[in-house]
């Protein structure tokens, strides 16, 4: 796990109290340097989401986030649920789409 990842790791964990956090390093499937740390995907289900809509579910995320969306951070696909809505998926997250690049 890279630094960013572990930054992001550790916000989350310490202010969501979440029951599943995934955080999966997605930089390669992207053009640009091996090892980068610019693109992200979370899977996050904490009982703190209960009725809150998804864009502020977002929101908060985002807020935890500032500092690492300011700097290198490109892209941060989130999927943020309650464990009801987690247990009504199975527990699966979607699968992030192929990246098609920036000029292609």
């Amino acid at each position: 796990m890279g630094q960013i990842q572990q930054q992001i790791h550790t916000k989350l964990e310490q202010a969501l109290s979440p029951q599943w956090l995934a955080i999966e390093n997605e930089s390669d499937q992207h053009s640009g340097p091996a090892g980068r740390e610019s693109h992200f995907k979370v899977t996050l289900v904490s009982p703190l989401f209960a009725g809150l809509l998804p864009v502020k579910r977002h929101q908060k995320v985002y807020s935890l986030l500032s500092e690492e969306l300011a700097g290198s951070v490109h892209a941060l696909a989130l999927h943020l649920y309650t464990p009801e809505e987690w247990e009504k998926l199975g527990a699966q997250r979607p699968d992030s789409p192929s990246c098609l690049g920036g000029g292609r």
